[in-house]
């Protein structure tokens, strides 16, 4: 780098240097030679400043915000060299993301239902170059998890930039509410807390951005006004997704609330649902379950360990009328119990099967995340086949399966392997329907493998 530059430096090994070139954004702190003062001023960095990173001999690598207690200690944010990390940097970034999912999810809605861009993720991290930082929209209200020092500290510029850029395209926000309540913040050193974010606080909106936005987004600037003279909102959201009511509790739910990735992967299942009787397991809130009545199935029988996650859920069916025929027969059951345990159960008592809905001829296996971590792969492996091989005995001959992982550390291809051997032992044979991943919203970005966590298999018994 030639030119005399306002940013401290991080200089990196070549093992760094080798992942970066290959599009991987994060520096871990073994990876840092040493960190020098910046060569326009000689400051050095502030935990969560923007900071250039530097090959050994000197090549520039990218620019990202350091995080001086994390073992990911450079979240790379650009890798070119001539941009400038104000307003209108993070301004272009936003509306790119937005774009993204307009372009994608724009035009993909049911028949007679909302844009599936009224509840979508609008910045999924290290995908769009935000790293440490997920914001989730449910119609008007945006929840947002911030797991990094340099995104918590950007908070007052991103935050009103992006409620001006929706607010200029027509799309009305009320609120910001922060999920900031997950352990992975400690390893930041930022403390757990979730509320409304105040706009009207000193110092939540950065000068900065809101000179860009009364340049750039006259109707963005009278949306902000107006978030500025509330105080908060109700944590209680009611959505809408592929048609279906669902009432949310942003403040206590899983994650931001609800799980967006699978809504697409949710309408597959409805395509199929017609006529079957379908057992949605692990079902927190209902969405699969809720989905397969809502395309015709004969009836649901929802399951789910969490006795809250089945309240929800069965309040649900009754807020879209699934619950039951016109005629008052019930379409949708509710069972809490550990679906480890219950699948077994079925396949042993014919009654207790009886008494649940079944036979069923279709099961949805929607699991938590059975691994978070490369050391319990092969743990996680093995409680994927056996719950996969206990739903296969269940099935009878043309009966459907789906089912999943959420793990980026269970790659699709061990996923696959453990579907193949539970088949194996509960000898039958699989025809595949289709292989989905996440939605599109969360895109997978090559090279950055933490960005592709989710996929999902669509198999018919032969």
């Amino acid at each position: 780098m030639k030119q005399l530059r306002p940013y401290p430096q991080v200089v990196v090994s070549k093992k760094a240097a080798r992942a970066l070139k290959g599009g991987h954004p994060w520096v871990f702190e073994g990876e840092v030679r040493s960190v020098e003062p910046a060569p326009e001023g000689g400051r050095m960095p502030a935990n969560g400043d923007v900071v250039d990173v530097l090959e050994e001999n000197g090549t520039y690598q990218g620019t990202g915000l350091i995080s001086e207690k994390s073992k990911i200690r450079v979240r790379v944010i650009s890798r070119n060299a001539n941009d400038r990390f104000d307003a209108a940097f993070w301004a272009r970034k936003l509306e790119w993301a937005w774009a993204h999912r307009k372009a994608c999810m724009g035009t993909r809605a049911l028949p007679g239902c909302e844009p599936d861009t009224n509840c979508c993720r609008l910045l999924f991290s290290e995908a769009d170059a935000f790293g440490g930082l997920i914001v989730d929209r449910y119609e008007d209200v945006l929840v947002a998890q911030v797991g990094t020092v340099g995104m918590q500290r950007l908070r007052p510029t991103v935050y009103p930039l992006l409620l001006a850029i929706l607010a200029a395209d027509g799309q009305a926000v009320r609120a910001i509410y922060e999920r900031n309540d997950s352990p992975a913040r400690a390893k930041d050193g930022l403390p757990l807390e979730k509320g409304f974010y105040d706009f009207s606080a000193p110092g939540a909106i950065d000068p900065a951005a809101r000179a860009w936005i009364a340049d750039h987004a006259p109707a963005g600037a009278d949306a902000l006004a107006q978030v500025e003279k509330s105080h908060g909102a109700d944590p209680r959201v009611v959505v809408r997704e592929n048609g279906i009511l669902f009432d949310l509790d942003i403040e206590n739910s899983q994650k931001t609330g609800f799980f967006l990735d699978q809504k697409y992967n949710r309408r597959a299942v409805r395509d199929l649902a017609a006529g079957r009787r379908v057992l949605d397991c692990f079902c927190h809130v209902g969405p699969f379950g809720l989905n397969a009545a809502a395309g015709g199935a004969d009836f649901v029988r929802c399951v789910d360990v969490s006795q809250t996650a089945i309240d929800l859920a069965r309040e649900n069916a009754r807020a879209n009328a699934l619950d039951a025929a016109p005629d008052g027969t019930p379409r949708m059951g509710f069972t809490c119990a550990n679906v480890l345990d219950y699948l077994p159960e079925l396949s042993r008592d014919r009654q207790r099967l009886h008494d649940e809905g079944g036979p069923f001829d279709f099961i949805v296996l929607d699991p938590p995340a059975f691994t978070k971590s490369r050391q319990t792969v092969r743990n996680a492996s093995r409680g994927y086949k056996e719950i996969n091989r206990d739903a296969l005995r269940l099935l009878p001959r043309g009966g459907y399966l789906a089912t999943c992982s959420c793990s980026h550390f269970m790659t699709r291809d061990l996923l696959a392997r453990a579907i193949a051997e539970a088949a194996h032992d509960a000898n039958v044979q699989l025809r595949q329907v289709e292989e989905r991943q996440q939605a599109p919203d969360h895109p997978i970005l090559w090279g950055v493998p933490e960005t592709h966590y989710l996929d999902f298999f669509i198999f018919q018994v032969i």
